[in-house]
């Protein structure tokens, strides 16, 4: 039992200093990551301690080999998963982020736009709001104000005009 401890440590040694720059190549080469590689070719002669009852000189290469393509498909399933994940979270988080930027930049368009909106002449005031707020035509405008259509427009169209430099000044 003592001798079969002693040859089986003694495999583990001799297959470590003549596989481990093998080993750590293939892993390197289907990972490309150079610390993760180093670490995953420790795990496959630390896993290969598991198996010392079982191993033999002419067997333990392909043992190794084995180990390793095991230990890189599980390191590669983990990897996409968290990419995956991560992924969709990003995804997620941006969406929520850029709908609540959007929100908060509306509202502010808004406040800056009551603001002028307030300090606008009595008649502008009145037809912008009917417009914009009251979502009227400039033809029911007039109508409800007694005024021409041609008025109405121009008050629009000025009152539009100041409410746009006011906010690209604020801006």
């Amino acid at each position: 039992m003592e001798n079969n401890f002693i040859k089986s440590t003694q495999i583990i040694a001799d297959s470590y200093c003549e596989y481990r720059n093998s080993i750590y190549r293939y892993i390197y080469y289907k990972i490309s990551k150079e610390e993760e590689a180093k670490d995953l070719t420790q795990d496959v002669f630390l896993r290969l301690i598991d198996y010392k009852q079982m191993l033999r000189k002419d067997t333990v290469r392909f043992f190794i080999f084995t180990i390793a393509r095991n230990l890189v498909n599980d390191y590669l399933r983990h990897y996409y998963k968290v990419q995956e994940v991560t992924s969709y979270l990003y995804d997620r988080t941006e969406k929520y982020t850029n709908n609540v930027e959007s929100e908060i930049i509306a509202k502010d368009l808004l406040m800056l736009e009551k603001r002028k909106l307030s300090i606008l002449p009595a008649q502008r005031h009145k037809i912008y709001a009917m417009s914009r707020f009251g979502n009227k035509t400039s033809s029911e405008i007039a109508t409800s104000l007694n005024l021409s259509q041609r008025t109405v427009e121009n008050h629009l169209f000025i009152s539009r005009k100041e409410v746009r430099e006011y906010i690209k000044k604020c801006i």
